[in-house]
């Protein structure tokens, strides 16, 4: 609700030996403030904690207002609607997690599963369209994620990790510069010296011999 926002309710009464045969079968998945208004012995009176409609919910509680059927119909049709809020408030949600928490789990998901696909094949890294495809989501949309989560753009992180096994290549001693560079998906032997360079800060040909030398993430 906003400031100036009317406020809205809806009131349903139902008696305590109606609500107990209609949720008998299902009473281990009622909210527990609602199974305990209902089942226990000596309730007394129970608010339930507020939380926030869904969409579902609130498409629901607005049909109230207009039935849809002709008025001698109408006490059947809301009999009907009684059951289906009885459904939708009285039980534990299935999904108690908040949107926006939802959003952000997932997306994180994402991301680090875009990050695995990356460092799975670096001589033949998948494309951004493809990578939207394996994770679920558009490629425009997985870009400003992953660059949000991470700090980096897709090409940006890949490039670093194609430089660090590189730089654990040419550490080993078994790779010169450019089968080194041919491991990590480069063509172009000055295209990957550069990259090297900006990268690790350390001509590539040189490297082997540097000590303490930082990666620049």
């Amino acid at each position: 609700r906003r400031a100036h926002d009317r406020h809205q309710f809806v009131t349903l009464e139902f008696s305590r030996p109606h609500l107990r045969n209609q949720l008998a079968d299902c009473e281990a998945a009622l909210d527990p403030q609602v199974r305990r208004a209902v089942f226990a012995d000596h309730a007394g009176s129970i608010v339930s904690t507020p939380r926030p409609m869904r969409a579902e919910q609130r498409n629901l509680v607005s049909s109230l207002l207009q039935p849809p059927v002709p008025t001698p119909a109408q006490s059947l049709w809301y009999q009907s609607k009684s059951l289906e809020l009885m459904a939708h408030f009285l039980f534990t949600p299935k999904d108690p997690e908040l949107f926006c928490m939802r959003q952000k789990r997932v997306a994180r998901d994402r991301v680090e599963r875009t990050r695995e696909l990356l460092a799975r094949d670096l001589a033949n890294p998948p494309t951004l369209e493809a990578l939207g495809q394996e994770v679920g989501c558009s490629p425009f949309y997985l870009s400003r994620i992953f660059s949000r989560e991470v700090g980096l753009t897709i090409p940006q992180f890949l490039r670093n990790l194609r430089m660090e096994r590189a730089a654990e290549l040419l550490r080993s001693g078994r790779y010169n510069v450019t089968e080194a560079a041919t491991e990590v998906g480069y063509a172009s032997l000055s295209h990957f010296s550069k990259a090297f360079c900006e990268t690790i800060g350390c001509c590539p040909v040189l490297y082997p011999m540097a000590k303490h030398v930082v990666l620049d993430r």
